[in-house]
């Protein structure tokens, strides 16, 4: 990895002994202690992750523009609100999922997946909109668990409503708090100036939370039934296929992928996967059902909360949850059920 991009606080990562990975040319902590012991400090404490890979766009221009080029609507929230929505194409595929922040009706905030950043202010300045990059110039660190509220009111940073934010001074250096986050755990996102990021996470773990690499964020998102660009949403795939229904207002002003969407059918749908059987499910593994091929799962783990494997899965309409189904794992049927993602309660809002 010696050409990948680094974050503001690689030599904190490198200090506390972590593993690093690729994730889009970034060279980002995969873990610290393991993921296991990651991911349960954010089920029953706090943790605090690294997730400056993702890109951040400052958006300018009229609400109205930027609303034609994602499926949400945007006059759903007023400033000081967040909004996740999707970046269709033309054909009604996913070029990506993000969250929109607006500072007013003509300031917006973006925050796309690394890989497609370069796209999605592509696709927003043929809007007409001005788009300026401040990925590298903003560390984003997320606090999140059951403990979190407490963190973070001893930083200073008031109570926020979920999918809202504002800003604080942390650390003596003003930063953007986000009551977002990617875990089912309360949390807040924490957008800082690059330069002061290493004293805002020395600050952070002080206080008690604990480093987590992406590892433990991507086992805690598959728990939630969270999708991932590359896996259970993609450019290829119909996003009616990829159950995100509920971020697309498909009776909006006209937007890009509209009709595409409006025409698709819907063949195929996410589920969760629970094995009943031992064993560790991985994405592109076959989904039978009666020996009839009925799908494919797009991401699997072990779940260190439930103590099993699980997988989210691409399958046909008419598989019922509740259903059991066998997951074919290197020529070998693993029984597992049907179920309704999350595999865990949420608790984003209480």
């Amino acid at each position: 990895m010696a050409d990948a991009q680094q974050s503001s606080l690689h030599s904190r990562h490198v200090e506390a002994g972590a593993k690093f990975a690729d994730f889009a040319g970034w060279s980002m902590p995969l873990e610290y202690a393991g993921v296991v012991s990651e991911h349960l400090a954010v089920r029953e404490a706090v943790g605090v992750f690294d997730v400056s890979h993702l890109g951040t766009l400052d958006v300018t221009g009229p609400r109205d523009d930027l609303n034609t080029v994602f499926s949400n609507d945007l006059r759903r929230i007023a400033d000081g609100q967040a909004q996740y929505t999707l970046c269709l194409n033309e054909q009604g595929g996913v070029v990506d999922d993000l969250i929109v922040y607006q500072f007013t009706d003509d300031h917006f905030l973006l925050i796309p997946n690394a890989a497609n950043c370069a796209e999605v202010g592509r696709r927003v300045a043929a809007a007409g909109l001005q788009v300026t990059d401040i990925t590298i110039q903003t560390a984003i660190i997320a606090i999140q668990g059951p403990a979190s509220d407490d963190l973070v009111a001893r930083l200073g940073i008031a109570d926020l409503d979920y999918m809202s934010f504002g800003s604080a001074e942390v650390s003596g250096t003003s930063v953007t708090v986000c009551r977002t986050g990617y875990t089912g755990e309360r949390g807040v996102e924490l957008l800082v100036p690059a330069e002061a990021a290493g004293l805002v996470w020395e600050q952070v773990i002080g206080m008690g939370a604990v480093p987590c690499g992406l590892g433990a964020r991507d086992t805690l998102r598959t728990e939630m039934g969270y999708p991932l660009h590359g896996h259970e949403l993609s450019p290829d795939v119909p996003a009616r296929w990829c159950s995100v229904g509920w971020a697309v207002v498909v009776d909006k002003p006209e937007f890009v992928g509209q009709q595409a969407y409006r025409d698709s059918q819907p063949g195929h749908k996410i589920v969760g996967l629970r094995l009943t059987d031992r064993g560790v499910l991985r994405a592109e593994m076959p989904v039978e059902s009666e020996g009839r091929l009925v799908g494919e799962t797009t991401s699997g783990t072990f779940s260190p909360s439930l103590r099993t494997g699980i997988a989210l899965a691409r399958v046909e309409t008419d598989i019922a949850i509740g259903e059991p189904v066998e997951v074919v794992v290197r020529g070998r049927r693993l029984a597992a059920e049907v179920v309704k993602p999350p595999f865990v309660p949420s608790h984003v809002r209480g």
